[in-house]
């Protein structure tokens, strides 16, 4: 792999790992809402998640997935509905999380879960398969490449997204703000929904 081949893969993962998504909205929310320590299961999760769909990817599953209208429906199907279903818990919550009884509970499996059920993720696996991997003589070099830079940005940005959530929490716990923060978090996992249902 050459520089301008490494610079543009660099380019695309900053651009699809810092731009605002299911992930980065989830990372924001949940350490807002029950801190930082919490929400790092589900920012460990999502680099997780997203290596094993980049290596299904690699191997030619995500091309059969989307070529199979049934599958890519499916895929699509559950990952609005799970979307849909967390902003319904979280339109609601007004307080802070406690151990027990959050409203909104998204474990490390779930994290790594939520990446296969989003057909964008698919299309950004199956895109960068394309692009740097398949019909190289390199390829499996390619992809010891490829993987770990999007495992990076994959986590430095949830991270990121994470952190300014729990930075938030003070400024939060004044009046309503926290209520009207989680309404709009759950408005933008709705509009995030949409976006995936027009993929």
């Amino acid at each position: 792999m050459n520089w301008q081949e490494f610079t543009a893969l660099l380019v695309l993962a900053t651009a699809m790992s810092f731009s605002p998504g299911p992930n980065t909205t989830l990372s924001t929310t949940l350490a807002a809402n029950g801190g930082l320590p919490r929400a790092m299961r589900f920012i460990f999760a999502v680099p997780v998640g997203w290596s094993l769909l980049l290596c299904l990817c690699a191997a030619g599953v995500g091309a059969l997935i989307l070529a199979a209208p049934a599958l890519r429906m499916t895929v699509q199907v559950l990952g609005i509905g799970y979307l849909l279903y967390l902003a319904w818990k979280l339109a609601g919550s007004a307080s802070f999380a406690s151990a027990k009884d959050a409203p909104l509970q998204v474990g490390f499996w779930q994290g790594v879960g939520l990446q296969f059920l989003n057909i964008k993720a698919w299309l950004l696996a199956l895109t960068i398969v394309a692009g740097w991997i398949a019909g190289q003589a390199d390829a499996l070099h390619r992809f010891a490449i490829v993987a770990p830079v999007m495992l990076v940005f994959a986590f430095t940005s949830n991270f990121v997204y994470a952190l300014a959530g729990a930075l938030l929490r003070n400024w939060l716990a004044q009046g309503r703000r926290l209520l009207w923060f989680n309404r709009v978090m759950a408005a933008v996992l709705v509009l995030t929904a949409y976006w995936m249902a027009r993929a």
